[in-house]
């Protein structure tokens, strides 16, 4: 007999491969994790990003300025349609980062990220905490 899963535990399997998809910079499966018309909101754009092809927009911005940038969940939890994944994040600053020259110094910091289902289990928005002091800091960026 298949089991089924309730939709708290397909969203939390959705953000296991939401992992992967980061690290590989995987456009299929953005697309396929993320809904199309979904718009997310970004320091790092004046204007809203969308889809997958968006999203990854900001992992490319990442790996411009730390080329071997990682994430792994450290915690996750979920609610219903809402999943709250708490990241590590590491990587080397070895390329221009918002206007500042590679550094080559290492950064290991943690950022804190709410992502929200639609019933199709595909992400529609990321509400992310602020988790850039743990990366403008090691740059001399802020104190």
């Amino acid at each position: 007999m298949k089991k089924s899963f309730s939709v708290t535990e397909r969203n939390k399997a959705a953000m296991r491969r939401f992992e992967t998809m980061i690290n590989t910079n995987d456009k299929a499966l953005a697309d396929e994790l993320i809904c199309a018309d979904a718009l997310f909101q970004t320091p790092v754009s004046p204007t809203p990003l969308k889809g997958g092809t968006g999203y990854l927009s900001v992992v490319d911005f990442m790996r411009s300025g730390f080329s071997d940038v990682q994430w792994k969940a450290q915690q996750m939890i979920a609610e219903k349609n809402i999943v709250a994944v708490l990241w590590h994040l590491t990587g080397t600053h070895n390329g221009t980062f918002l206007g500042v020259k590679p550094t080559h110094q290492k950064i290991s910091t943690t950022v804190m990220n709410f992502y929200y289902f639609n019933e199709n289990g595909q992400i529609i928005n990321d509400i992310a905490a602020d988790g850039m002091i743990g990366i403008l800091r090691p740059l001399g960026l802020c104190q």
